[in-house]
């Protein structure tokens, strides 16, 4: 059994802080689950691009107001508490803070834990 505490994560390598976002890692690759648990805060007033060719991701919104935006579709999806998405066909996204918004994030594959968006909005997949 894996029990963990957010305050355990906070401040570590695997609480990743950027100029758009903050996602602490609670559940990773490593512990051998098949998936991976992320709390991530949306800053307010970002936005940020995103394509995960590599991975899954379901997002399920808890707190805060934003939006999601298809790139070449167009689409716009209002985000607000009790919102969830899952990016199951790799779109290409802009992802918007109207305010902070708390995101529960899955991922599979799952992540190492130190993954940061490459020039294409991408998380690469690593071996550890």
């Amino acid at each position: 059994m894996i029990v963990r505490q957010l305050s355990e994560i906070v401040g570590t390598e695997h609480d990743v802080d950027t100029d758009t976002w903050n996602s602490r890692r609670l559940l990773l690759k490593k512990d051998g689950a098949g998936f991976s648990l992320h709390d991530t805060l949306i800053k307010a007033g970002t936005e940020t691009e995103i394509w995960y060719k590599n991975h899954i991701e379901a997002v399920y919104c808890i707190e805060g107001e934003g939006e999601i935006e298809v790139i070449g579709e167009g689409t716009v999806y209002p985000i607000r508490p009790g919102t969830l998405y899952v990016l199951n066909g790799h779109e290409k996204h802009l992802l918007r803070g109207k305010s902070r918004m708390r995101m529960v994030c899955v991922f599979n594959p799952p992540c190492t834990g130190t993954e940061v968006h490459d020039a294409e909005g991408t998380y690469p997949i690593m071996d550890n």
